[in-house]
């Protein structure tokens, strides 16, 4: 596949006027075929990053030893009980060998790990998460499907804002600097890029501590002031005051290595021969940004947007953890914390599959914003 840009006048120029029938139907074959191949393709990847996923998630079947061991312990605890206080030794050793083989045979753990490893990759693969192990939802709910959605609305409001916010600054920013290449502003901005090296979570601590400890005009954490205000409009400003140390957070750990990327690339194709042509043609600054600079650029920022979007269903574990953020990413350390291998496997799962369906969605998308891109052209290329 080239990737030599085309002006869009010229492909309408070398476009047939007129496809027949049978090159429709073709074409559509070709896409039908290249559809199915492709859903094959990321669905088997799905399957063996999932099922390493139960492997990572339960040590290999070291947890199974763990949970073992703490059945052993509460039932122990339990014969302690007075109601077993007047059996005889035997026959409480016996009840609690009988109540332990009750228990590991509810729990699966009598049958050998690799066969429950099979099990468990057919119910994430069906979507069946089934019930956590030592978590429940505010609402008293075991069901792992009832955990996550609980967590999934502040892990959307908190990433999707400010991912929304670092993607449309820094696509500005990027072009007005690519107007400006040289200028000091320029410089400053290429200078300030080795800053997004550090996590979001590290710019959050010096937030907090300047904003919160120091000056005391935002909250520490939160989603929410404690106890949440009555009144609809108070609680929106209470969610809003402590939404911007987190969102500043992230958008100052990418917005400026963003900043770059994007410009170098707004650089590189306003240099193109086609781009001096339109500017001897006597087109105007904008629209030869908008046609011939902006719409070559557009495949590998929408790459970078999705997936950025895709990241929101895993949150961020120490940020989160930071700010106190009920999301996902607090919801999978608390779950790692307390071994609870079905809410693990269950956002794994979510994301497996969510991000399929975007890198799929994506060769579709080059295909609308890029005329150099066909899908299921020859030779297996998009």
């Amino acid at each position: 596949m080239s990737r030599d840009y085309v002006p869009p006048e010229t492909l309408q120029q070398e476009a047939p006027e007129s496809p027949g029938p049978k090159r429709k139907e073709t074409d559509l074959w070709r896409l039908a075929r290249y559809a199915a191949l492709r859903l094959l393709a990321l669905f088997l990847a799905a399957v063996v990053g999932v099922y390493l996923m139960i492997l990572i998630a339960n040590m290999g079947g070291y947890v199974d030893e763990i949970r073992r061991a703490e059945i052993t312990m509460n039932v122990a605890e339990m014969t302690r009980g007075p109601e077993f206080a007047e059996l005889p030794e035997e026959q409480r050793r016996e009840r609690r060998d009988a109540l332990i083989a009750q228990e590991v045979e509810r729990l699966g753990l009598d049958q050998p790990f690799v066969l429950r490893s099979i099990y468990s990759l057919r119910d994430a693969l069906t979507l069946d998460l089934g019930r956590s192990e030592n978590m429940t939802s505010d609402a008293g709910s075991r069901h792992v499907r009832h955990i996550i959605l609980e967590r999934l609305p502040p892990s959307l409001f908190l990433f999707l804002s400010a991912q929304l916010i670092m993607f449309f600054l820094a696509l500005f920013i990027a072009l007005a600097l690519s107007r400006q290449y040289g200028s000091t502003l320029d410089k400053i901005m290429v200078a300030l890029a080795p800053t997004s090296a550090a996590p979001s979570w590290f710019y959050g601590i010096f937030l907090i501590l300047i904003f919160a400890a120091l000056l005391g005009v935002l909250p520490f954490g939160r989603m929410v002031a404690a106890p949440p205000p009555g009144e609809t409009w108070a609680y929106a400003l209470s969610v809003l005051r402590h939404l911007v140390l987190p969102v500043s957070a992230i958008v100052l750990g990418g917005l400026f290595l963003s900043i770059y990327n994007w410009r170098t690339y707004f650089l590189i194709y306003s240099s193109e021969d086609y781009v001096e042509m339109a500017k001897a043609k006597g087109l105007s600054g904008r629209k030869i940004e908008r046609r011939y600079i902006l719409r070559p650029t557009l495949p590998p920022i929408i790459t970078s947007f999705m997936l950025s979007i895709i990241t929101v269903w895993m949150g961020q574990i120490v940020l989160e953890e930071i700010f106190n953020w009920p999301g996902l990413g607090r919801l999978l350390y608390q779950a790692i914390g307390l071994y609870d291998t079905p809410v693990i496997i269950g956002l794994v799962v979510i994301y497996a599959y969510l991000l399929g369906v975007t890198v799929f969605l994506l060769d579709f998308i080059y295909a609308l914003v890029d005329p150099r891109v066909k899908v299921g052209s020859e030779g297996g290329q998009t």
